[in-house]
């Protein structure tokens, strides 16, 4: 949930909240918190009363249910400034290339819990760069996504382009770009291998429809996971595909086979 009056982004989830502590807390504007979380963030209020920064026990649940928007706060709210999201350029993708860094972009997914539950993923197996088209049919920074992230939100660099197809072809030699397809007839346990000689974009597609036509080709590669009855060709009745966010924890662990 954004506060537009005073472009602040509420930070919800007992975890969530921790990792920013640890990491960023010096973005945190605003803490509430229950009585029973109250010994668990002694610290980071002593370090807002240093700096005069707001921060107050609640004597009632709802009152964070109403702050944040949502029933999932697990006791405790912070708020941060809106996060200002960067545009990709060609000195960031150069770096990529230069330090064999891997990136995954992201192509039109729409639900906040997906793309948290991607940030999160992409964290834990360490890839840090994330690329979101600036289209509002993707999803982008939101509480849900947030609170998804598990504190992954503060492991990533998340970037933004205007144009996928512009990208991807600027990245064409500089890096490998995988496509995930139920056309592909390459098998996703090639990422290890293909990631071993140059960086890789993964691009996972739409939630319903996968990724575009252009983005398939601009691909240098297509990669399916595999599924129950994929060599017998599909079969009535079997899935065939996984949720995105699913999908990117096997790439991500794939990429750092």
């Amino acid at each position: 949930m954004k506060n537009k009056q005073k472009n602040e982004l509420a930070v919800c989830g007992f975890a969530t909240v921790k990792k920013l502590e640890k990491k960023h807390a010096d973005k945190i504007t605003r803490l509430y918190f229950t009585e029973d979380r109250a010994p668990l963030f002694g610290g980071l209020c002593k370090k807002l009363a240093k700096e005069k920064k707001f921060y107050r026990q609640v004597e009632d649940a709802k009152e964070l249910e109403s702050l944040a928007k949502t029933v999932h706060h697990q006791g405790v709210v912070a708020f941060i400034e809106s996060p200002v999201i960067q545009q990709l350029d060609s000195d960031v993708v150069n770096q990529w290339v230069e330090n064999h860094e891997h990136a995954i972009l992201l192509d039109r997914i729409g639900n906040a819990n997906n793309f948290g539950a991607i940030v999160r993923s992409a964290a834990f197996f360490g890839i840090k760069n994330i690329v979101i088209p600036m289209d509002e049919s993707q999803s982008s920074i939101t509480t849900s996504s947030y609170r998804v992230a598990e504190g992954g939100m503060e492991y990533v660099n998340i970037f933004c382009v205007q144009n996928m197809e512009r990208l991807l072809e600027v990245l064409k030699g500089k890096m490998v770009r995988v496509g995930t397809s139920l056309k592909a007839t390459k098998n996703v346990g090639s990422l290890g291998k293909i990631a071993a000689e140059k960086p890789v974009l993964v691009i996972l597609g739409n939630e319903e429809s996968g990724i575009s036509d252009m983005v398939e080709r601009n691909c240098d590669e297509l990669v399916i996971i595999p599924f129950a009855g994929m060599d017998e060709g599909f079969k009535e009745g079997l899935v065939d595909s996984l949720n995105v966010a699913q999908a990117a924890s096997i790439i991500c662990y794939e990429l750092n086979k």
